[in-house]
Protein backbone atom coordinates (compact mmCIF):
# COMPACT_ATOMS: atom_id res chain seq x y z
CA UNK A 1 0.00 0.00 0.00
CA UNK A 2 1.20 3.51 -0.97
CA UNK A 3 1.82 6.27 1.95
CA UNK A 4 -1.71 8.29 2.34
CA UNK A 5 -2.36 11.39 0.93
CA UNK A 6 -0.62 14.43 2.68
CA UNK A 7 -2.02 15.74 6.10
CA UNK A 8 -0.78 19.47 5.48
CA UNK A 9 -3.42 19.86 3.09
CA UNK A 10 -6.25 22.16 4.07
CA UNK A 11 -9.15 19.47 4.37
CA UNK A 12 -7.12 17.22 6.25
CA UNK A 13 -6.05 20.73 8.88
CA UNK A 14 -9.73 21.21 9.33
CA UNK A 15 -11.00 17.77 10.13
CA UNK A 16 -12.78 17.20 13.58
CA UNK A 17 -12.05 13.78 14.71
CA UNK A 18 -15.51 13.66 16.71
CA UNK A 19 -17.21 13.74 13.95
CA UNK A 20 -16.46 9.83 12.85
CA UNK A 21 -19.30 7.37 14.30
CA UNK A 22 -17.28 4.78 13.94
CA UNK A 23 -13.96 3.57 13.59
CA UNK A 24 -14.11 2.10 10.34
CA UNK A 25 -14.79 5.37 9.12
CA UNK A 26 -12.11 7.52 11.07
CA UNK A 27 -9.24 4.82 9.99
CA UNK A 28 -8.72 6.25 6.66
CA UNK A 29 -8.11 9.49 8.24
CA UNK A 30 -5.78 8.03 11.17
CA UNK A 31 -3.73 6.69 8.01
CA UNK A 32 -3.69 10.29 6.47
CA UNK A 33 -2.37 11.50 9.82
CA UNK A 34 0.60 9.38 9.29
CA UNK A 35 1.70 9.75 5.69
CA UNK A 36 5.39 10.36 6.94
CA UNK A 37 7.55 7.61 6.91
CA UNK A 38 9.81 8.45 9.59
CA UNK A 39 6.29 8.85 11.76
CA UNK A 40 5.31 5.35 10.98
CA UNK A 41 8.71 4.02 11.68
CA UNK A 42 8.66 5.87 15.49
CA UNK A 43 4.69 4.54 15.73
CA UNK A 44 6.10 0.77 14.63
CA UNK A 45 9.10 1.12 17.46
CA UNK A 46 6.87 2.48 20.18
CA UNK A 47 4.64 -0.07 19.83
CA UNK A 48 6.65 -2.92 19.85
CA UNK A 49 8.26 -1.75 22.53
CA UNK A 50 5.56 -1.38 24.46
CA UNK A 51 4.37 -5.21 23.54
CA UNK A 52 7.93 -6.13 24.93
CA UNK A 53 7.44 -4.47 28.48
CA UNK A 54 4.09 -5.78 28.60
CA UNK A 55 5.53 -9.76 28.25
CA UNK A 56 8.24 -8.65 30.55
CA UNK A 57 5.56 -7.76 32.99
CA UNK A 58 3.64 -10.74 32.40
CA UNK A 59 6.68 -12.84 32.85
CA UNK A 60 8.06 -11.03 35.53
CA UNK A 61 5.04 -10.53 37.73
CA UNK A 62 5.47 -6.79 37.67
CA UNK A 63 2.94 -4.85 36.46
CA UNK A 64 5.20 -1.43 36.42
CA UNK A 65 6.29 -2.62 33.19
CA UNK A 66 3.04 -2.19 31.75
CA UNK A 67 3.35 1.53 33.06
CA UNK A 68 6.70 1.99 31.16
CA UNK A 69 5.23 0.35 27.74
CA UNK A 70 2.74 2.84 27.41
CA UNK A 71 5.27 5.84 28.35
CA UNK A 72 7.56 4.19 25.13
CA UNK A 73 4.80 4.01 23.07
CA UNK A 74 3.20 7.49 23.15
CA UNK A 75 6.62 8.97 23.59
CA UNK A 76 7.91 7.46 20.28
CA UNK A 77 4.51 8.26 18.66
CA UNK A 78 4.00 11.80 19.57
CA UNK A 79 7.94 12.44 18.55
CA UNK A 80 6.79 11.49 15.22
CA UNK A 81 4.04 13.48 15.30
CA UNK A 82 5.53 16.88 16.36
CA UNK A 83 9.06 15.81 15.08
CA UNK A 84 8.00 14.81 11.14
CA UNK A 85 4.49 15.09 10.67
CA UNK A 86 4.04 18.55 12.03
CA UNK A 87 0.54 17.70 13.29
CA UNK A 88 -1.29 17.15 16.92
CA UNK A 89 -1.75 13.19 17.61
CA UNK A 90 -5.68 12.19 17.26
CA UNK A 91 -5.51 10.72 20.46
CA UNK A 92 -6.05 14.06 21.93
CA UNK A 93 -9.42 14.62 20.79
CA UNK A 94 -10.28 10.38 19.79
CA UNK A 95 -7.99 8.61 22.38
CA UNK A 96 -9.95 5.23 22.00
CA UNK A 97 -10.16 5.32 18.24
CA UNK A 98 -6.64 6.41 17.84
CA UNK A 99 -5.60 3.27 20.32
CA UNK A 100 -7.17 1.09 17.93
CA UNK A 101 -5.90 2.75 14.99
CA UNK A 102 -2.42 2.70 16.32
CA UNK A 103 -2.70 -1.02 16.45
CA UNK A 104 -4.51 -1.77 13.21
CA UNK A 105 -1.90 -0.07 11.48
CA UNK A 106 0.85 -1.72 13.71
CA UNK A 107 -0.80 -4.94 12.00
CA UNK A 108 -1.16 -3.64 8.63
CA UNK A 109 2.64 -2.67 9.06
CA UNK A 110 3.06 -6.42 9.52
CA UNK A 111 0.93 -7.67 6.61
CA UNK A 112 2.78 -5.51 4.32
CA UNK A 113 -0.20 -3.01 3.49
CA UNK A 114 1.26 0.09 5.21
CA UNK A 115 4.89 0.55 4.11
CA UNK A 116 7.67 1.41 6.57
Amino acid sequence: MSPPSTPSQPSQAAVDTRQFQSFAAFYPFYLSEHSNRNCRRLHFVGSSLGLLCLAWAVISGQPGWIGLGLLLGYAFAWAGHFGFEKNKPASFKRPLYSFLGDWKMYADIWRGRVSL
